[in-house]
């Protein structure tokens, strides 16, 4: 093995499985370095609008693909796949996969984190409700979400209302639900381990925030079998040796989280009041609650931020943000306004504002901290001067401004004004979206120079997990801060106009209302 590793045989592997792509990194974790990656897309399907949906068979075998791409490259570098001491998993959370236990065939394409489907499936649950009240924070005591297509409980119970072959699954006793980790780790033991981790766990609207067990009266709630759930396991600790012939058999799986959570972890944010979010297809701030579960008035969500081995839950306020690259792929695939997204902050810089253009990206609704599912994208502000160049800006700006919805409730509910906000995610490398950032809610914008934060994450988990690592051992990494340069008074005038384009944006799809005001 090369000399250049700071522990002799220590180095830890992640799967991270994402919504758009599959990947599988090898770490040295103690310096914060990827030594060796690969990376593969993986399709979406959109059968109608508002649907999306992946094939669970393409996912498994894109990370095949991307460890043994990764151990070829390794062993170019003079390293033996028997260096990796230990694996974590981190993934999309809250798609949702149905597969036959007893073949381990899936029963149907996983349906993603963003699918709409169960808009209907929504409105006949809220009707159920006592009293007719229709509130959708009816089962937040007990789980800390909303009612909302988005978690994963609303989309088994569509795949049973659905498709009848789930339905007969169920029924026979054979049906195994699972996010991505829980499809990945059932494969990779072959089948040994139906197993998830709170963190995943946490997203399904069944699991009880507190008790961190399956809850029978949300089961229930939802007509979910509990026989069809898997076993909830911490985020770090020995799960199972790999079993798969084909890829790194013998080796431990250690660790396992969501990706969001990964983020929070792999930025060192493991202190009450730390924050960070994350840019992908969509946006994810997490706030670090410590090990209180606190209860937000302001549209937020109570999530696990992960649990280690036996030791208490460290909890974690989310907003969402359903769009933030998935609008420059739109103005790229749909508008041709780019033929790259790389070229993004080339075109914004060509234009010195987003000439009072403003967009709101709610293609399939908005999430947090507004859960309005009936509104639907809009650009604002267009005259006949406006360019290709005001549109990309403003659509830059649009995953500012979403964030700053976002801080602002997190504010309002902790009681405490932030700082600063860490970053990380594959949008953080445009320095023009870092600085309107910073500009547009008025604190510092703090990235990390290693942005692999979320693989990171669950790699650390796997160190922890096999007893490789101690938590405390593992160092910052080197920053580039950004900070505001306009005032205060230009922030609020261009904030408030993105409000009003909030508002012309709702209650445009009258069929899909989500709930009443409460």
């Amino acid at each position: 093995m090369p000399e250049n590793v700071d522990r002799p045989g220590l180095l830890v592997g992640a799967i991270d499985e994402g919504t758009s792509s599959a990947r599988f990194l090898v770490f040295n974790v103690f310096r914060r370095e990827v030594v060796a990656a690969h990376q593969i897309e993986i399709k979406q399907k959109y059968p109608q609008e508002g649907w999306v949906e992946q094939d669970p068979k393409e996912i498994l075998e894109a990370v095949i693909e991307c460890i043994n791409k990764t151990l070829e490259k390794l062993k170019a570098l003079g390293f033996d796949k028997s260096d990796i001491k230990a694996i974590g998993i981190t993934n999309q959370r809250e798609t949702t996969l149905v597969w036959d236990k007893s073949t381990g065939e899936p029963l149907h394409n996983a349906i993603v984190w963003l699918d709409m489907r169960t808009t209907t499936t929504l409105e006949d649950i809220l009707d159920s409700i006592p009293n007719k009240t229709r509130n959708k924070n009816y089962l937040k005591p007990l789980c800390g979400l909303p009612l909302s297509p988005y978690f994963s409980a609303l989309k088994i119970r569509w795949l049973i209302d659905n498709v009848p072959k789930v339905k007969q699954a169920v029924d026979a006793g054979r049906c195994a639900f699972g996010t991505v980790d829980t499809w990945l780790i059932w494969n990779l033991t072959r089948g040994k381990l139906h197993v998830t981790d709170v963190s995943n766990a946490s997203r399904t609207m069944l699991m009880n925030i507190e008790t961190l067990k399956w809850d029978p009266l949300l089961c229930r709630f939802f007509g979910v079998s509990q026989d069809m759930l898997p076993e909830i396991r911490s985020s770090s600790e020995m799960y199972a040796e790999i079993s798969n012939p084909s890829v790194l058999a013998g080796i431990p799986i250690a660790g396992c989280i969501g990706d969001q959570q990964g983020a929070l972890l792999g930025q060192l944010c493991l202190k009450a009041g730390q924050a960070k979010a994350t840019y992908g297809t969509g946006c994810f701030l997490l706030y670090n609650t410590g090990h209180r579960k606190v209860d937000s008035s302001q549209g937020l969500i109570t999530t696990v931020g992960y649990k280690i081995g036996t030791s208490p839950a460290v909890y974690a306020l989310e907003g969402s943000v359903a769009v933030a690259g998935a609008a420059l792929s739109w103005l790229r695939d749909n508008i041709q306004l780019m033929s790259n997204i790389t070229q993004t902050q080339d075109l914004a810089e060509r234009v010195r504002c987003s000439g009072d253009v403003y967009f709101v990206p709610a293609f399939s609704g908005l999430y947090a901290p507004y859960w309005q599912q009936d509104a639907r994208g809009v650009i604002c502000g267009i005259t006949e001067d406006t360019q290709q160049y005001h549109i990309i800006r403003a659509a830059l700006e649009a995953v500012c401004f979403q964030t700053r919805d976002i801080l602002e409730a997190m504010v309002k509910d902790s009681g405490t004004k932030l700082m600063t906000l860490q970053v990380d995610g594959g949008m953080t490398v445009n320095n023009l979206l870092m600085q309107l950032q910073a500009d547009l809610t008025g604190i510092a914008v703090v990235r990390p120079n290693m942005v692999e934060t979320t693989a990171l994450g669950a790699a650390i988990l796997a160190g922890i997990g096999a007893s490789l690592i101690d938590i405390n051992e593992i160092t910052a990494d080197q920053i580039t801060t950004f900070t505001p340069q306009i005032g205060e008074d230009e922030r609020d005038l261009r904030y408030s106009k993105w409000k009003m384009a909030v508002e012309r944006s709702m209650k445009w799809d009258c069929s899909t209302s989500l709930v009443d005001d409460n």
